[in-house]
């Protein structure tokens, strides 16, 4: 089955290297049609669907149409052929049915894996979740080339590196260039990206830098430090020069929240190159955690819907981890689709759930994500229908204090157990305070799946 599988992914690779490079010229019409024979040779229901609900988009002038032209477009042909392999055929299409076996066995079925190779970073940032971690001791190379390895052979080709500051890990371009037919997605402050290092991730194709940023200069300096914001613009510009697919990442706190879901500050991004935007919410994890930063939940409401705006008024990409949860059925974390290894190989259940039992350094990727631990968050899952407070540190946070004890889970970095101690109580209290302002916005979704589930099979049927 694996080589059956492998043998049609190398030949869907071949034959969109003659198709991908017809398609910056394409016209609209012929992007829709492009869209109906995908579906025809689609394996899964799931991408069927989702090819059809992209016509649809395409179809009505959706600004879908604009961001694929963008990319299309924007990006080169090196780029834009590792977008379609990589991270179309390789991450999405050819392994899923890889990662439904391990999923119907109760194992972990990782869509990504999220590595932090290093935690050494050229900035002090306010707050920051890598803040507290070791900065001295970097992940050896080859257990990095190991993990990724592994992880490949179950499946995952989609990488996201984070840190510290992922470029000043030596070799990092090396880990890219040896597994080039996986994707990466880099999280950065992207103060290193000068023009040298944007040329080479052009050159490579599978890396798409994600630039750290905070709103405008005030702000952004205000958390990173004095000229850090001019030096994120310039990294834009020479990412957009080399046509890098490349996006931003925006931690959203009660001070900032307005702004950088704010239709003025999106344009802006759009304007500077990016294709895509990643937002975050405050999570008092980390370095001097501060829950005066945290979002409370009418305002974490205000940005779910700014961003439901964005995705449809703009030519972007955009997701918020918090508050799109109803799009992954839950929480990611432990193993379900993803998975953090900090940099000392400790395997944590997500970026902010800074807790372990297993090393890869000691175990391979596959007996660290089916840990005891690991299974003791998957067991519990679903642990809430509701899909708008989704998270087992600030939605439910009983969810990471039953399965830490039960895996005998430590905790990776010095106060790191100050969510089962000092925060407990707070987080408590959150928790109900968003039950209660997203139950509704809950219920108002399950009836809309359900009319949408009723018209698709009025459709089926006529």
């Amino acid at each position: 089955m694996a080589f059956r599988r492998n043998a049609l992914r190398i030949a869907a690779n071949q034959a969109m290297k003659l198709i991908v490079p017809l398609l910056s010229r394409a016209s609209d019409d012929n992007l829709i049609r492009l869209t109906y024979v995908l579906e025809k040779i689609a394996r899964h229901d799931y991408h069927k669907q989702q090819l059809r609900e992209l016509r649809t988009l395409f179809e009505k002038k959706h600004p879908a149409i604009e961001f694929a032209r963008r990319v299309l477009r924007d990006t080169n042909p090196t780029v834009r052929q590792k977008l379609f392999n990589n991270l179309g055929l390789n991450a999405v299409y050819f392994t899923l049915a890889r990662r439904k076996e391990l999923e119907a066995q109760g194992l972990a079925a990782p869509f990504l894996i999220v590595i932090s190779p290093t935690m050494r970073c050229n900035l002090n940032c306010i707050g920051c979740y890598a803040g507290s971690y070791k900065k001295e001791s970097d992940l050896p190379f080859e257990v990095f080339d190991r993990v990724l390895t592994e992880a490949k052979e179950m499946g995952t080709f989609f990488f996201t590196i984070s840190g510290g500051e992922p470029f000043i890990y030596e070799g990092l371009l090396d880990i890219f260039k040896k597994h080039n037919d996986a994707s990466f997605l880099v999280y950065t402050n992207g103060t290193l990206i000068d023009e040298e290092l944007a040329k080479k991730l052009g050159k490579l194709g599978n890396v798409a830098p994600a630039i750290s940023i905070e709103g405008y200069d005030e702000e952004t300096n205000y958390r990173r430090g004095k000229g850090v914001y001019e030096k994120v613009l310039q990294a834009m510009d020479n990412l957009k020069k080399e046509g890098v697919f490349f996006g931003f990442s925006a931690t959203y706190t009660s001070l900032n929240y307005k702004i950088v879901s704010s239709d003025e500050f999106v344009d802006f991004l759009i304007d500077k190159g990016c294709f895509f935007g990643w937002y975050f919410m405050y999570v008092p994890v980390g370095k001097a955690p501060d829950t005066s930063l945290m979002v409370t939940p009418e305002q974490r409401q205000y940005v779910r819907e700014r961003i439901w705006k964005i995705r449809d008024t703009k030519p972007i990409f955009v997701a918020d981890f918090w508050n799109d949860g109803h799009l992954t059925s839950g929480c990611m974390a432990g193993g379900r689709l993803y998975a953090h290894i900090n940099n000392k190989g400790e395997v944590e259940p997500c970026v902010f759930a800074h807790f372990a039992v297993d090393n890869v350094k000691e175990k391979s990727l596959f007996e660290c994500l089916n840990s005891p631990f690991f299974k003791a968050i998957r067991n519990r899952f679903p642990w809430t229908d509701n899909y708008f407070k989704p998270c087992m540190i600030v939605d439910n946070p009983w969810v990471l204090r039953e399965a830490a004890e039960e895996g005998g889970a430590h905790p990776t970095h010095p106060g790191a157990e100050c969510l089962f101690t000092d925060l407990r109580e707070f987080l408590d209290e959150f928790s109900q305070k968003m039950e209660e302002t997203t139950r509704p916005v809950m219920e108002a979704y399950k009836a809309w799946l359900e009319a949408k589930k009723q018209k698709l099979a009025a459709g089926s049927e006529g």
